[in-house]
C-alpha cells in the first residue's frame, strides 16, 4: 500500500479523534479516543518510517506507545 494513503489514513484518524474530543463528543479516558489515537500515530509512524522520515517515526510511535499506556491504565 502506498505510504501517501496510509499517512493519510492515520491522520485522518488522529483528526477524528481530535474533533471528537474537543467537541466533548469523547472525553480523553474514551477507549474510542485513545484507540483512534494508537492506531492512528501507528499508522502514521509506519507511514513515515517507510519514507525514511525519521522524526514523525519518533514523534508517532511515541504518541502510539503512550496512548497505548493510556489504554491499559486509564481508560474507561
Amino acid at each position: 500500500m502506498d505510504a501517501n494513503l496510509i499517512a493519510s489514513l492515520g491522520v485522518g484518524l488522529l483528526l477524528l479523534a481530535f474533533f471528537m474530543h474537543l467537541f466533548s463528543f469523547w472525553n480523553r479516558e474514551d477507549k474510542r479516543y485513545i484507540s483512534l489515537n494508537v492506531v492512528g500515530a501507528g499508522l502514521a509512524g509506519y507511514a513515515s518510517y517507510s519514507i525514511g522520515f525519521m522524526p514523525f517515526v519518533i514523534l508517532n510511535f511515541t504518541w502510539a506507545l503512550v496512548g497505548l499506556y493510556g489504554f491499559f491504565h486509564h481508560s474507561k
